[in-house]
């Protein structure tokens, strides 16, 4: 079972940052200057802008009373899910051959930044509910059938 922490792994730690500040109702500029920063700096990082620095990590996690290297904790962990996804990019199988599957399938999103192995799942079952043979056919090449069935078996 995966705990909270396990599922905000990779994520960047202005956005985990943002969503702790919504819940508690605390303006970005006013916290910003309560915890004696710029508050474009603070924007820039919870939009993923600008990385989450030891001592700006300090200063928010006593005011907001969570534990100490929490968000240093949460930016080594993007930083590692950043340098993944570059060797990835770097090396030849990081993706199926786009060129055999319709954009159309993927109307809602880029087909070039899809994380192919982050949203397989999704991937498969979408080519499998609406793709034609060749598309199904590349996606067990990219995969593997065991994991394609695998994933259309559950349920």
């Amino acid at each position: 079972m995966k705990t909270s922490f396990d599922i905000i792994k990779g994520i960047h730690p202005g956005f985990v940052l943002e969503r702790e500040l919504q819940k508690r109702r605390l303006g970005k500029g006013q916290f910003a200057i309560a915890v004696g920063e710029f508050p474009q700096t603070l924007t820039a990082i919870t939009k993923g802008k600008r990385r989450m620095n030891t001592s700006l990590s300090m200063k928010i996690e006593k005011m907001l009373a969570m534990e100490e290297g929490y968000f240093m904790i949460l930016q080594v962990y993007y930083d590692i899910e950043q340098e993944k996804k570059k060797t990835r990019q770097d090396s030849k199988n990081d993706k199926p051959d786009v060129s055999l599957l319709r954009k159309i399938l993927f109307w809602d999103t880029d087909i070039n930044k899809i994380d192919w192995q982050k949203q397989k799942k999704a991937v498969v079952k979408r080519i499998f509910e609406r793709g034609n043979e060749d598309e199904k056919n590349e996606i067990r090449r990219f995969y593997g059938s065991q994991t394609v069935n695998a994933i259309l078996n559950q349920n």
